[in-house]
């Protein structure tokens, strides 16, 4: 008899229904802040400044409010980049991109100056969101020309560190003065990183066909177009051939291993930014 009823409780044991629970499981992966451009907080990170010098450049507080360069992740063997225009934070337009050649250091990639001129990213963004409130995007130096990344863009005694290639670049022998983008120098040594003097160094430029110097040098104020720069960080608060204009927001640049999709326009940033891994997949789990 007492066989009998361990028997059944057994059998009770196994046949009794057990609930199920439904679980979500959503990956994620890191986006890095490697360095954040604010052309009109009165650092000037021109050709020549930081890109390839490794130094650490700002503050944590204010890696979102000011100039910005994050030694470590600058170190870090990275295969896609993020550039984020973003306002007090908050990004109101995306460009992805993958490298040619990955799991190379930002560092490594601008202190290749010579030649440089090098077309480091291929077949375009990846992604490209744009808040469709966002301004000022004309002649805004990433996200009004197509194309791929192309870094260390040098001609004559000029240099700029990240340009597009929808953008006009100027020839390796021209002097026309005439490439626009971020981390610019109209009078460096571009293969060395070194400046020529303080005259011509500047953060930001926008897009616009302006051929020099014969059109302005000399005469700016009378000239029939000037290189327009976003805010006042140039080196020489005198020289009037470097149009002062607005701001159109800071510059984040955000780099990964493996992260290929950035949030869009409205996402908060921080100096880590989560993306998620395509859609959440459903699990069952069997509760006893």
């Amino acid at each position: 008899m007492v066989c009998m009823i361990l028997l059944l409780l057994s059998l009770l044991s196994v046949c009794t229904p057990r609930s199920v629970e439904h679980v979500e499981r959503v990956e994620y992966n890191t986006w890095e802040l490697a360095m954040n451009l604010n052309p009109d907080d009165g650092h000037v990170m021109s050709y020549s400044t930081g890109w390839a010098t490794d130094t650490f450049i700002g503050t944590y507080s204010e890696a979102l409010t000011k100039d910005y360069l994050d030694r470590e992740v600058w170190n870090k063997p990275v295969s896609y980049i993020a550039i984020v225009r973003h306002q007090a934070g908050e990004a109101d337009a995306v460009k992805v991109f993958r490298f040619r050649e990955g799991g190379r250091s930002m560092l490594s990639r601008f202190q290749d100056m010579d030649p440089g001129r090098e077309v480091v990213t291929e077949g375009g963004p990846m992604q490209e969101t744009v808040s469709k409130n966002a301004k000022n995007l004309h002649d805004d130096p990433i996200f009004s020309v197509d194309g791929d990344l192309a870094f260390n863009w040098g001609y004559g005694d000029n240099g700029h560190r990240i340009v597009l290639t929808g953008g006009n670049l100027s020839p390796v022998g021209s002097g026309d003065d005439n490439t626009h983008g971020l981390g610019n120098d109209y009078h460096c040594y571009p293969l060395t990183g070194e400046t020529r003097s303080l005259h011509w160094q500047h953060e930001i430029s926008n897009i616009i066909d302006c051929p020099g110097p014969d059109n302005w040098w000399g005469k700016c104020g009378s000239a029939p177009c000037l290189p327009t720069i976003q805010g006042n960080d140039k080196t020489d608060p005198t020289n009037a051939c470097l149009k002062p204009g607005p701001v159109y927001g800071n510059y984040a640049i955000y780099v990964s291993s493996v992260a290929s999709k950035f949030p869009g326009p409205g996402t908060k940033l921080k100096l880590k930014v989560e993306s998620r891994v395509g859609k959440p997949r459903l699990t069952l789990q069997m509760l006893i």
